[in-house]
């Protein structure tokens, strides 16, 4: 893969309002350490066969690190776009070039009392072979969604919060659509 964004604490990230306008900028420590609002996107990743792209992130991630997750994804960089971000962000943690770019599905705010993001949900079709960042990934599998609901129901995994959140509210935004 060619040249990357930065990854880390001093990642450069847009602040928003509860509007979800640009209101500043901050390093990403000083936005997690301070709650300030920005931006993160969440791409369901599918194989041909429609199974989803689930994996454990690795134990140094700055955020839920060893947690299972059903979306690939991360924080949009500051002036970078929802869009721009969640292609990025697939490719990258995918480990593939060559992405159809991401299906925009919906946007939400998630907020507990130690984080705080508008969260850009998103869906890929991925008929490449993968090859994870060994930096984001430490185990992957492609699942059903009847797996993953196994998953869920056996409680034995534990899942990111915000994940799990994003992963309830994609299935009910589902249901209300018919």
């Amino acid at each position: 893969m060619g040249e990357q964004a930065p990854r880390s604490a001093d990642e450069l990230l847009d602040i928003v309002d509860e509007h979800d306008r640009v209101v500043g900028q901050a390093v990403r420590a000083e936005a997690y350490a301070r709650r300030l609002t920005h931006r993160c996107v969440f791409v369901l990743a599918r194989d041909g066969a429609g199974r989803v792209f689930v994996h454990r992130r690795t134990a140094n991630k700055l955020v839920f690190p060893s947690y299972y997750d059903m979306w690939v994804g991360g924080v949009v960089g500051a002036g970078e776009s929802y869009d721009e971000a969640a292609l990025r962000e697939a490719e990258e943690e995918l480990g593939v070039t060559g992405l159809p770019a991401p299906v925009p599905l919906f946007t939400f705010l998630y907020e507990t009392p130690e984080h705080s993001w508008f969260s850009a949900l998103y869906e890929v079709r991925c008929d490449l072979p993968v090859d994870p960042q060994p930096e984001e990934v430490a185990w992957h599998a492609f699942l059903t969604e009847d797996e993953i609901g196994q998953r869920l129901a056996e409680g034995g995994w534990t899942w990111v919060p915000d994940g799990l959140d994003a992963w309830h509210r994609l299935r009910a935004w589902r249901q209300a659509a018919g």
